[in-house]
Order: structure tokens, then C-alpha cells, then sequence
């Protein structure tokens, strides 16, 4: 099974970036890491006092994603949609099944860590880069609409989640012998998906 990991800031395209690969090769499923955040009264306690709580690592459920790659990985299937709701702060577990899965998309803030995790499999790593100014408009309209903020709240929390991203992100930690690529704005998606697939 191939495993192609997707990196890049919040409101950098990932998922909109994921959901074109998906269209295009069919039998491939997406983890999206913004559904792997840890629930319960502590991330809700947390969440109120910690700046940018959802851009560090202790939000996030590392082990419950690791349980479901590892399950699709070996299995080529899987049973839960799983979809985390940041107004409630918690995780709806869908019963949807998937069979013939031949590639795993893991996308967000966190597949750069999660990715080094996996010492014993070969993926893909794509990184977008994008400008922040762009990043930001996206994140806003998002942040508003879907997850209940304010303008200037949703702005102010971009901005933190730009910074903590870059400094946890470092691209020398990439392992060596993944396949890495960078996408840009005008990046032909098309030849980056022939070296994926064929």
C-alpha cells in the first residue's frame, strides 16, 4: 500500500490538495489529522489556557491515528469515518466501511511529526508552500464559518498557528529515503502523480 503524507501551514490547500489525488486515483482514503484531537474534560480545560493549543502536539491523539493506519495499512480497509467538532470538542466515530484501499493519504499540521514516527515504512511527502497572505484569507472565511470564531479572532489564531507551525517544522528531519516533493502554486500536480503512481 502506498502512503503519501501532506504537510504544509493551516489554510495551505492540504485537503483540497488530497481530495484532487483522491478524484483522480481511485481505491485511496484520507486521514486528516484536524479529526485526531484528544477529547475529553482536559483538552477542553486545556484549550481554554493554552495559546495555540490546536497547533501543538498535545492536542493531538497520536496513538488512536497510529491505531487506524496501522489497522487500514496491514488490512486494506477500514471501518470508522471518524470527524472532530472544534465547537464541542469532541470526535463522532461513523461506521463506513472501505475495502480495496491501495493507498493512505495522512494530511495536516501533523503528518510532518507523525510521518517520522513510521520507522519501518517507505511513503511520499508533499509539502506545499504557499504565501501566508493566501493561507490566512482561507483560514479566516474557514475559521467563521465552520468553526465559530470571530474575525479577529480567527486572524489572531492563524498568525500563532503560522509561527508554531514553522518552528516545529523542520524539513532536514524528513527521512532520507522517502520520496519528497514540494508543491507550489504553479507546481504540475499531474507529473508529481505519475511518479506517485506509476
Amino acid at each position: 500500500m502506498k502512503l503519501i503524507f501532506i504537510s504544509g501551514p493551516s489554510g495551505s490547500g492540504k485537503t483540497t490538495l488530497s481530495n484532487q489525488i483522491i478524484k483522480k486515483n481511485k481505491n485511496g482514503i484520507v486521514l486528516s489529522t484536524d479529526n485526531y484531537y484528544k477529547t475529553g474534560l482536559i483538552s477542553k480545560i486545556l484549550s481554554k489556557f493554552i495559546e495555540g493549543f490546536f497547533d501543538r502536539s498535545i492536542s493531538f491523539n497520536k496513538k488512536l491515528l497510529k491505531k487506524d493506519l496501522d489497522y487500514i495499512y496491514k488490512n486494506g480497509i477500514a471501518i470508522y469515518d471518524r470527524y472532530y467538532n472544534f465547537e464541542k470538542k469532541t470526535t463522532q466515530n461513523i461506521l463506513n466501511e472501505t475495502n480495496n484501499i491501495s493507498f493512505l493519504i495522512v494530511e495536516g499540521i501533523f503528518a510532518n511529526e507523525f510521518s517520522k514516527s513510521l520507522n519501518n515504512k517507505d511513503y511520499y511527502f508533499l509539502e506545499i508552500k504557499i504565501r501566508k497572505n493566501d493561507c490566512m484569507k482561507r483560514v479566516v472565511q474557514r475559521d467563521i464559518k465552520e468553526r465559530g470564531k470571530d474575525k479577529k479572532q480567527a486572524e489572531n489564531d492563524f498568525l500563532k498557528s503560522w509561527d508554531i507551525y514553522y518552528k516545529k517544522f523542520d524539513p532536514n528531519r524528513i527521512r532520507k529515503n522517502t520520496n519528497k516533493f514540494i508543491i507550489e502554486k504553479n507546481t504540475d500536480l499531474d507529473q508529481i502523480l505519475k511518479k506517485l503512481f506509476n
